[in-house]
């Protein structure tokens, strides 16, 4: 006996001798029912302890088995002349801990009318005992129907195991199924490709999303199911093993591909187990639970559910790049090989795939294998690596020299790649065929690597790819909606690969303690060196990857209309040409972090800065410009815009003098001439509201108030905002004169109910504030589910303005619906004042700051800072 039969034999050793009688099947259900779940301690003992996957798996099926048996024969009469199989995941003989029992009961129509009674009651024993049945009672001409009808049925039947069954029952089933009836083995491989590709495609194409999907999603493990069937209908073998043999699959791949499959089944049945339900989505609510079961520790340099994380990804990736190489052989089983067509010396075409025409290729000569992506992205009508070819990189790459052990040639050939024709393509080739990790260690430390948070939703790697494309994008010569002058600054770029660089190592220091900006910059720096470029382009490229973040942060959380930030700035980059490739970098690293966190918003913030430190550069660090001056040249500029727009000099006068004098500092022309019509003709005491999209492809809106100052304004538009199903990104909050407030907010749809429509939030905004202000109420929403899992102690930090007349209160703390109202609510409360607010969102963290003063327009005292510190705290903590 074998030691998994062994082992359940020893599990369920004993069914209770309860009696034939139907009256007794609810004890002995009950009796099955306990016995089960003592098995399932036993293997959840040797799970824990780190007993093989595949074994435990085929205990459970072997376990499950016995008690069918025992069901039927309880149940079913001997002389029925019926058969049960198990089917589908049971039928391979693996049975996790909340899957379905897929079970056929094989009868002809009369017996099946017969026995109805007793397949009834066989049914309901095992709904009783608390298995997930799943079954099917099908004669073989109707396996044989629903086969041809539907190949997801054939793939059930083809992987049928016999449970109480004999050779003759196997053999019609066999029949019945076989390929001379229905789904030839081409037409099968040909529908479950697609099939994979549209369950790939569900997914985003990709495994590296923040809750990936370990059973369906790519590289999971349906996808090694998907390669098992077509193996079992194509060869007729129950495992991929035997396809080493036949040549289709190496050694070492079928090696690979076995240890992925436990590794990923490990992280299934923890999951199942920690859920206590059929869950096949590694979510938020589990991951942490998940990790400390199955072993993994937090340490200074990566969290326990990090380093998991880390582990499914590169698993998925395995699994995708055989996959890949497995489905090509598959294919060219039925389709044959055709002849090669010569590309070069080196390199041939087959069937469409790019293949080394020598059999010994690569030779352990990494500057062959960059011949190889030079051809690849000179030809660019290649579908992709010829198997063989890529079996042998593979192969190869243990034996390829990291860039530091290369020679002055290699590193030559590999930088020729990065100045050549379609150099982010052949970078992204490289990262996924595992030659970018080889050739910079570094690169293969971050390769799956993720980070425990809503922010950065691709791992490491996966995020500079997008970084990448996006500054692949820019290179194309066409403007792209998205980035509304990232296709002018781009022609001036003295040499691209120079960004492409700082690119492929800005966060190639992430998770090893330190700051991984300035890690990565001594990276750059030694790569640059040991690639012979001149001291001048590495000290470029290795200041790019220590400031990466500068621009972003300058832009997002600093008053970018104070002449002293952008003075800073421009000083901080100091010439145009450290500012262009800046300005690129930061909004490709932006827009490659999450699909939602670039906007047009963002876009015009960094554009806005970007001409602003501009400007300073032109006009020389040594003359900084004075806020008198910018508010003289922002007035004849609003001049000019109103003349334009009808208004003569006069009127265009006396409606500037009516605007603060601040907003000549903090607005564009045309957003200031926006302003003043919106002003225009209104008289005392009334209530102003313009909106309008920012752009036109874009759901970011402007929002402008202009009303008579009074307590508690501020927080009545937040809350209102907030009940439409908008997020307010940056708020404005001026005096103007005879005791009016002009507020100005930058607004994003966070619900997929809020209005596109700008006048509809005018409407909104002009019934709120025509009502008593203390009738407004914050709206209560419930937490996303997402951000429950992210709960951390906030932080609040008080200091003084940069011209000392206001306070500034800055605090980051948990987001979720509704803060941005509960805080203006509370800075009412405490009577304070908000001149200024700058909120930036970054996944689960709201980075939060407020200029403010007290109902005197007085900083805060440390008293009043005090009891707004408790206030606020009281705020988050209500909601931890």
């Amino acid at each position: 006996m074998s030691e998994a039969a062994t082992a359940a034999h020893e599990t369920l050793a004993r069914w209770p001798d309860i009696g034939p009688e139907a009256a007794d099947d609810v004890a002995w259900a009950a009796a099955a029912r306990t016995l089960l779940a003592h098995t399932d301690a036993r293997l959840d003992k040797r799970f824990d302890h780190g007993f093989d996957m595949d074994r435990v798996l085929a205990l459970r099926a072997r376990a499950v088995d016995q008690l069918l048996k025992e069901a039927w024969l309880r149940c079913v009469p001997e002389a029925s002349n019926m058969a049960l199989f198990a089917v589908g995941g049971y039928g391979r003989g693996e049975l996790f801990p909340a899957s379905d029992v897929d079970l056929l009961v094989m009868a002809e129509i009369e017996q099946q009318r017969e026995h109805h009674d007793a397949l009834a009651r066989f049914f309901a024993v095992l709904w009783d005992v608390g298995l997930p049945i799943s079954h099917a009672v099908r004669s073989p001409r109707q396996c044989s129907e629903a086969a041809s009808a539907e190949q997801t049925v054939l793939t059930a039947l083809i992987e049928a195991r016999p449970l109480v069954a004999d050779e003759h029952d196997e053999a019609v089933l066999i029949d019945a199924i076989s390929p001379a009836r229905v789904w030839p083995p081409r037409d099968f491989f040909v529908a479950k490709r697609e099939e994979l590709r549209i369950r790939h495609a569900r997914f985003g194409d990709t495994s590296d999303n923040l809750e990936p999907n370990i059973k369906d999603g790519p590289g999971g493990l349906r996808d090694l199911h998907t390669l098992g069937w077509m193996a079992l209908r194509t060869f007729g073998v129950r495992d991929l093993e035997p396809l080493v043999g036949m040549e289709q699959l190496g050694q070492d791949e079928a090696a690979a591909l076995a240890r992925e499959r436990k590794a990923l089944g490990r992280l299934r049945y923890g999951l199942h187990r920690v859920a206590g339900r059929p869950e096949e989505r590694l979510s938020f609510d589990y991951q942490k639970t998940l990790a400390q079961r199955l072993g993994f520790v937090d340490d200074a340099e990566s969290l326990a559910v990090e380093k998991m994380m880390q582990g499914f990804y590169r698993s998925a990736a395995v699994v995708r790049r055989i996959s890949d190489r497995l489905l090509q052989r598959f294919e060219e089983q039925f389709d044959g090989e055709a002849l090669p067509t010569p590309l070069n010396d080196a390199f041939a075409s087959r069937r469409g795939y790019l293949a080394a025409r020598d059999r010994q290729w690569p030779n352990g000569d990494i500057s062959q294998v960059f011949a190889l992506f030079e051809t690849w992205a000179g030809n660019p009508q290649i579908r992709g690596l010829h198997s063989r070819t890529a079996r042998a990189l593979a192969e190869a790459l243990a034996t390829l020299p990291a860039y530091n052990a290369s020679t002055p040639q290699q590193r030559g050939a590999f930088m020729a790649l990065l100045r050549g024709p379609r150099a982010v393509e052949s970078l992204t080739r490289m990262a996924r065929l595992g030659v970018l990790g080889q050739w910079i260690p570094a690169f293969a430390r971050v390769s799956g690597r993720m980070q425990f948070d809503l922010f950065h939703v691709y791992t490491v790697d996966q995020h500079t790819l997008m970084v990448l494309r996006n500054i692949a994008a820019f290179a194309s010569g066409r403007a792209d909606e998205r980035f509304s002058i990232a296709h002018e600054v781009w022609p001036r770029l003295r040499k691209p690969e120079l960004l492409l660089l700082a690119g492929l190592f800005h966060d190639i220091a992430k998770g090893r303690g330190g700051d991984h900006s300035e890690l990565g910059a001594v990276d750059a720096r030694e790569f640059c060196a040991a690639h012979a470029l001149s001291d001048a382009d590495t000290r470029l490229v290795a200041w790019l990857v220590e400031q990466h973040l500068r621009m972003s942060v300058t832009a997002q959380k600093q008053d970018i209309a104070d002449p002293e930030v952008i003075h800073a700035f421009a000083t901080l980059v100091e010439d145009r040409e450290h500012l262009d490739y800046l300005y690129l970098l930061t909004c490709a690293d932006i827009a490659g972090t999450s699909p939602k966190l670039w906007n047009a918003w963002k876009d015009r913030l960094l554009a806005d800065l970007y001409f602003a430190a501009r400007r300073v550069l032109r006009e020389g660090l040594s003359h900084p410009v004075l806020a008198e001056e910018r508010q003289a040249e922002a007035r004849e500029s609003v001049r000019l815009l109103l003349d334009l727009h009808g208004y003569d000099a006069q009127t265009a006068e006396a409606l500037c003098e009516a605007m603060p004098e601040d907003s000549f500092l903090r607005f564009r022309p045309e957003q200031l001439a926006w302003q003043i019509e919106a002003i225009d003709g209104a008289g005392a005491g009334e209530t102003r509201v313009r909106a309008r999209l920012i752009s036109d492809d874009a759901d970011a809106l402007e929002v402008f108030v202009h009303s008579p100052d009074r307590d508690g304004l501020f927080a009545a538009i937040v809350a209102t905002l907030d009940r439409m199903g908008y997020g307010i990104h940056q708020a404005r909050v001026l005096d103007g004169p005879g005791g009016t407030i002009f507020d100005t907010f930058e607004l994003l749809p966070t619900d997929s109910w809020a209005s596109r429509n700008p006048l509809e939030v005018e409407r909104k905004l002009r019934e709120v504030l025509a009502q008593p202000l203390d009738q407004i109420r914050t709206s209560r929403r419930a937490t996303p589910r997402q951000l429950k899992h992210f709960k951390f102690a906030p932080r609040m930090e008080f200091e003084c303005s940069a011209d000392g007349r206001h306070t500034l209160f800055n605090f980051v703390a948990p987001d979720r619906p509704g803060l941005l109202s509960d805080v203006a609510q509370v800075l009412r409360g405490q009577h304070l004042r908000v001149h200024d607010a700058r909120i930036a969102t970054f996944g689960e963290r709201a980075e939060d700051v407020f200029e403010l003063s007290d109902e005197g327009d007085q900083p805060l005292t440390e008293a009043s800072q005090q009891s707004l510190r408790e206030a606020m705290r009281a705020c988050f903590e209500k909601n931890i």
